[in-house]
């Protein structure tokens, strides 16, 4: 596929994919379990603070079908690096936010980088790895934003023992950020590296990467595409846009639960770090478990297990071991989240239609973000009208539905193979 496909080799993409990737993920990771810590002490109310937090996968929602235009437009490499300098610039309107509301914006803008910073990866592997290795590399890519996961937080718990303060966490991000774009203006032009980029021409004559077209076909005619593929879509779609909504839910329930119970910021950010290690122990048994036995024997437990798991912790807020209840169901979810690595992306690329897959990953693409937006949406609304114990019941319960949409119509669509 690229003039260096011959004599392809896994180090020549760790320091232009999965480092810049390993950094960013730490310093979103390093974040996430103090966002509503750091409302708390603005003064946010429970429901405000969850609604905060949400906002990242709010930003990703409303980014995705611009990106891909974007990184169309000026680049794989510029489009990594602009998404790092806003995310940068999100954090630093985060660590000085006065409000809330302005903390949320803070927030919005990381989530909108994010969103811009992953299409722009992925479009980057799509042109300069060969064909016969890019499953390995999205799969390895997968475990790399893993473990900056399960790193990030773990730093967070150290730095907020020595200062004594979740506001420092930010310049753990800062930090992230600034070393996302210094490794990537000083890296070499990729064709230096890769040899000459494979390129299409558009119909408007404009010549692009393979990578840049295949994205910007994902992102354009979103909403015709959901249409055309509707039947699809609403069953098998569904199902995954509640994989993605409980796993959201989870980087929001795990924070606000801990600081609605009184457990310390640097506890919290250990419990998740070591929560995320569970998860990023899993990712290439979850693949093996897919290829094997099949995509349900890694999606339906998954979904069962994080089912259980936000039903028991809902019940679990006024007893007297709260904290150890909040330990093992954390644990409890990471195991279960682990297990489903990579079940979305494998579902969407088994139902796109061979001959034009691109339009269709975007749209499945799209439903599963809608998804992972809505359900710490509804969390927080739940919260405000009623408590949080009745948003995270409710999330258990989509888990079981999730689960039997699985069940129900995987097998219909999904062709079994030998």
């Amino acid at each position: 596929m690229t003039a260096a496909a011959p004599g392809f080799s896994w180090r020549s993409v760790i320091l232009p994919a999965f480092l810049p990737t390993a950094l960013f993920a730490l310093g979103e990771g390093a974040l996430i379990p103090i966002i509503p810590i750091v409302a708390d002490d603005l003064g946010a109310t429970l429901a405000i603070a969850g609604l905060i937090a949400a906002m990242i996968m709010v930003g990703q929602l409303l980014s995705d079908i611009p990106s891909g235009w974007l990184v169309s437009r000026i680049g794989e490499r510029n489009a990594m690096i602009w998404g790092a300098i806003f995310a940068l610039l999100g954090v630093l309107v985060s660590v000085s936010a006065p409000s809330p509301l302005v903390l949320g914006l803070g927030i919005l803008m990381i989530g909108i980088a994010t969103a811009v910073f992953s299409i722009a990866r992925h479009a980057f592997l799509t042109t300069f790895v060969p064909v016969s290795h890019r499953a390995r590399a999205l799969s390895t890519l997968g475990g790399v934003f893993r473990g900056g996961w399960f790193v990030g937080p773990l730093l967070a718990s150290l730095v907020i023992g020595l200062t004594g303060s979740a506001q420092t966490v930010f310049w753990i991000a800062v930090g992230g950020f600034v070393a996302v774009i210094l490794v990537l203006l000083l890296l070499p032009d990729p064709e230096a590296m890769f040899g000459r980029a494979p390129v299409v021409q558009e119909p408007s004559g404009e010549v692009v990467t393979t990578g840049e077209a295949e994205v910007e076909a994902e992102s354009r005619g979103i909403f015709s595409t959901l249409w055309h593929h509707r039947g699809v879509l609403a069953r098998v779609g569904t199902a995954a846009g509640l994989i993605s909504a409980l796993r959201a839910s989870r980087t929001v329930v795990l924070p606000l639960w801990a600081v609605s119970i009184g457990i310390s910021p640097a506890d919290t950010a250990l419990i998740i770090g070591i929560a995320g290690g569970i998860d990023f122990a899993l990712f290439y048994v979850s693949g093996l478990v897919m290829d094997r036995f099949g995509r349900l024997w890694s999606a339906i437990p998954a979904m069962i297990g994080l089912g259980i798991g936000f039903l028991t912790l809902s019940f679990t807020h006024d007893l007297e071991g709260a904290a150890v209840w909040f330990v093992v169901i954390a644990a409890v979810l990471a195991l279960s989240n682990g297990l489903s690595s990579g079940v979305v992306m494998t579902l969407s690329a088994d139902l796109a239609p061979p001959d034009d897959p691109a339009p269709f990953l975007g749209g499945f693409r799209f439903i599963t973000d809608a998804g992972a937006a809505g359900a710490p949406l509804v969390i927080s609304a739940a919260t405000s009208l009623a408590s949080l114990s009745l948003g995270v019941g409710a999330m258990g319960v989509l888990g079981f539905v999730g689960a039997f949409l699985l069940w129900r119509y995987v097998p219909r669509y999904v062709p079994k193979r030998r």
